[in-house]
C-alpha cells in the first residue's frame, strides 16, 4: 500500500496536538493527566507522522514550546495554593492571639459592667463643629448627652461614665452609644467603635479577611478593627 501526501491521516482514534490544544481550551482536564496525554499525543503524532511530509523543524519546536508552557503553567498553579494555603495558616495563627483580647467593634453595643466606664472611637476624617456623645438604654431611651465641642480631623477617643444625666450609675446591660456631628451646618448621626472580647476567629475566603466573632453575638472583620487591647480588662482610654 502506497502512502500519499495528499491523503494521509492520523487513524480516527487519535487526535492530534492542535485538536488536543483546542479542547483543552473547552474542557477541564486533571492538571498531572494533562501532561501525560499532551507528551503521549506527542510521541503518537510523531510516530505516525507521513515520512513523505514530516512534520517541520518549526512546528516540532513550536509544540515542544507549548509542552513546557503547559508544564510551567500547571507548576505555577501549584505554587500559588501553597502560598495562598500558607497565608492563610500565618493569618489564622496572627487570629489565634486575638482570642480573649478586648477590639472596637465598628457600631457594636457598648455593655456597661460593674459600672465601669465605657469608651470608644469616633472617625471624623473630616473633623467636626462640634460633637455630642448619645447615650440610649437597650429600649431607646436616652440616658444622657455628653459635650465634646469641635473637633480636629482624625479618630477621637470618647467616654461614658456609666451614669444617666441625674449621676445615678446606670444597671449593667447593653446601651447604644451615637454620636451627633455638626459639620458646615449639616448634622449627621455617626456610630462609634466600641469595646467587646473576641470569642472565635474564622477565615473568610470570599472577604479574605479574618472574622472575629464577639461575646455580644456579632461578627466584625478585622480590617475594619480600630484598636485592639492587650488584656480583657483594660478599656480602649487606656
Amino acid at each position: 500500500m502506497s502512502i500519499d501526501a495528499t491523503t494521509f491521516q492520523l487513524p480516527q482514534t487519535i487526535p492530534t496536538v492542535k485538536a488536543y490544544n483546542e479542547e483543552k481550551l473547552t474542557k477541564s482536564v486533571n492538571e498531572e493527566m494533562g501532561q501525560k496525554e499532551f507528551l503521549l499525543l506527542f510521541t503518537t503524532q510523531l510516530q505516525n507522522q507521513n515520512p513523505l511530509d514530516p512534520m517541520e523543524n518549526e512546528a516540532f519546536v513550536a509544540q515542544l514550546a507549548q509542552f513546557s508552557q503547559l508544564e510551567a503553567t500547571v507548576t505555577m498553579g501549584d505554587k500559588m495554593t501553597e502560598l495562598a494555603d500558607a497565608m492563610m495558616g500565618e493569618r489564622m495563627l496572627q487570629g489565634s492571639t486575638l482570642l480573649g483580647k478586648r477590639v472596637a467593634v465598628p457600631n457594636g453595643p457598648a455593655i456597661l459592667k460593674g459600672g465601669a466606664p465605657i469608651s470608644g472611637i469616633i472617625a471624623l476624617p473630616q473633623g467636626a463643629d462640634n460633637v455630642e456623645l448619645n447615650v440610649y438604654s437597650n429600649a431607646g431611651q436616652l440616658v444622657r448627652t455628653i459635650p465634646y465641642g469641635r473637633q480636629m480631623p482624625g479618630d477621637i477617643t470618647v467616654r461614658w461614665d456609666g451614669m444617666n444625666a441625674q449621676g445615678t450609675t446606670m444597671p449593667d446591660g447593653p446601651y447604644r452609644i451615637i454620636a451627633t456631628v455638626k459639620s458646615k451646618g449639616e448634622v449627621t448621626q455617626v456610630p462609634i467603635s466600641t469595646p467587646d472580647t473576641v470569642k472565635s476567629v474564622t477565615f473568610s475566603a470570599e472577604a479574605n479577611d479574618l472574622v472575629l466573632e464577639v461575646s455580644s453575638g456579632g461578627t466584625v472583620n478585622f480590617s475594619q478593627v480600630k484598636r485592639i487591647d492587650a488584656a480583657l480588662e483594660q478599656s480602649l482610654s487606656q
